[in-house]
């Protein structure tokens, strides 16, 4: 499995960013998508995630900091395999570098967002005061 994010920048306090994560290399079976950030000296943290693929419930889930505010969707409809994360009302403590994951099975996005098995590289998002 492979995964690569697209979207990141740089934005104003109160703008808004649009990251998308691909994925190729995928078996048909149920799975689940999660975002991941990296601010500057903290430890990842989980934003967000999504039950995807074959007969997937569409559950999501989001980090309390984000909720609101960000909005994980599905691109299965246009483009297979491709994931979402539209980010608005965007605020400095935003800044980080943005990962997305997979986890095959089914249900596996639940409310405490757990470290998934696949990873790509990242994105770097960046709000200026």
């Amino acid at each position: 499995v492979q995964l690569v994010e697209s979207g990141g920048g740089t934005v104003q306090s109160g703008g808004s960013l649009r990251l998308s994560c691909g994925a190729s290399g995928m078996t048909f079976e149920p799975y689940a998508i999660a975002w991941y950030r990296r601010a500057p000296g903290k430890d990842i943290e989980g934003v967000s995630c999504i039950n995807s693929g074959e007969g997937a419930d569409g559950t999501t889930h989001y980090a309390s900091s984000v909720k609101g505010r960000f909005t994980i969707g599905d691109d299965a409809k246009h483009l297979r395999n491709k994931v979402f994360l539209q980010m608005n009302d965007l605020t400095p403590e935003d800044t980080g570098e943005y990962f997305c994951a997979l986890q095959y099975g089914a249900g596996r996005c639940v409310p405490t967002i757990p470290r998934y098995d696949y990873w790509g590289r990242g994105t770097q998002v960046t709000v200026s005061a």
